[in-house]
């Protein structure tokens, strides 16, 4: 009998030995999912983070700045504004900035009717009485620059943007803004005021 107690009691002893060793894997088990799911979540928030960064840089060196004053234009001195002109530049030496034109054959004042476009940079209008997408620009390539249709650092290009299809038209005191937006990047606004005498040809500040 004393010798059948004391295998039961080894029995029960490795009984013990085996829930606890169950127990234990199960806790690694767990620790090791939970610690994995950490893992995976830093790297999913380390990666978000990287983009955010990556997209911001990519959209600041996507960018235009004036450079120089915007002239205002009356090509026919009827004291409304016909023209604006200004020169851009690649910001920050960044990526180049498309400014491929469309030529506007039905000399409308806009592009959206045309039936080949042609460019990805739009610019638009906007005043006290109407807003104006799309509207007519051209462009010319000054100083140094390889003469193709992107703005690449170092270059400068003039920006002629016409006034024909405003109504009403622009006159002495009325305050705009034209709204450059390139396909990437940021856009660049340019607002500016007529004084109160229109001349042929006038430096908006």
């Amino acid at each position: 009998m004393l010798n059948r107690l004391r295998r039961l009691h080894r029995d029960q002893r490795g009984i013990t030995g085996l829930e606890t060793a169950i127990i234990l894997i199960a806790f690694v088990v767990v620790a090791s999912v939970f610690a994995y799911t950490v893992l995976s979540a830093g790297i999913f928030s380390s990666e978000k983070g990287k983009e955010a960064i990556y997209s911001g840089l990519q959209t600041a060196r996507g960018s235009m700045e004036l450079v120089g004053p915007a002239v205002a234009r009356d090509t026919d001195s009827d004291n409304d504004i016909d023209q604006l002109i200004f020169t851009v530049a690649n910001a920050l030496d960044g990526e180049p900035i498309d400014l491929t034109t469309t030529t506007d054959s039905d000399a409308d004042g806009i592009l959206s009717d045309e039936a080949t476009q042609n460019h990805v940079t739009l610019i638009s209008y906007l005043d006290k009485s109407q807003r104006v997408d799309d509207i007519t620009w051209s462009k010319s390539q000054i100083g140094k620059g390889d003469d193709d249709n992107l703005l690449e650092p170092g270059e400068k290009m003039e920006i002629t943007v016409v006034f024909t299809v405003l109504s009403p038209a622009l006159e002495a005191y009325d305050e705009f803004t034209v709204e450059l937006k390139p396909d990437r990047g940021s856009s660049l606004t340019i607002t500016r005021t007529i004084p109160a005498v229109v001349d042929d040809v006038m430096d908006l500040r």
